[in-house]
């Protein structure tokens, strides 16, 4: 079956969705530790989490990007997630979604979540010729995602690394049945409908 251009593919069960993001051990370890961020965790600035597994990879650098040592596998609510689908916008205008730029505009400012559209990630992070998720949360969804549609936080560096070094080692098949299971949302059509730009 051939991949639609934009697609959210996640891990996900009846009440759930895994998202992914990366942080300092200053951070990242207490959340794993305590299952919720902690204090020092900004929930007044925007954050950016991302269901695609191989997509946190490729920002992070398997984990060993500056400030992003400590990958985290973060479970949510689909209530949350789906409540941050509905109200967000494009993070960028796109012609035929929005009527004009000024409208778009106006649109971003009143929005407590965006989202971006990038290219998906095979196992070497090379670009795949479609696009998956990225969800910004701001203000009201900030503080929502953290201390409400949290659910439960892990530390995946571990997994990050065996993968990189599998595929570092060209083991690409061993590699692949390590990454996460990501299925194609469902309900994508009408949670994405204003998001399709």
């Amino acid at each position: 079956m051939e991949e639609p251009h934009r697609r959210i593919r996640a891990v996900h069960t009846a009440s759930t969705v895994t998202v992914y993001q990366a942080y300092s051990p200053h951070i990242g370890q207490p959340a794993a530790r305590e299952g919720r961020f902690p204090p020092v965790w900004k929930r007044d600035r925007m954050t950016w989490i991302k269901p695609s597994f191989l997509w946190m990879m490729y920002r992070c650098g398997w984990g060993a990007k500056a400030g992003q040592e400590t990958v985290l596998a973060v479970e949510i609510t689909r209530d949350g997630f789906e409540w941050a689908l509905r109200r967000a916008c494009l993070s960028s205008y796109a012609r035929g979604v929005h009527p004009d730029r000024a409208t778009w505009q106006r649109q971003l400012k009143r929005a407590p979540t965006r989202v971006q559209w990038d290219p998906e990630r095979d196992l070497h992070l090379q670009p795949l010729p479609y696009r998956s998720l990225q969800l910004g949360l701001s203000n009201e969804a900030a503080r929502r995602y953290a201390d409400e549609w949290t659910l439960d936080i892990r530390d995946v560096t571990l997994l990050a690394r065996e993968i990189h070094a599998l595929v570092s080692n060209g083991n690409l098949d061993s590699a692949a049945r390590l990454l996460p299971q990501e299925h194609s949302y469902p309900l994508e059509d009408e949670l994405l409908a204003h998001l399709r730009g």
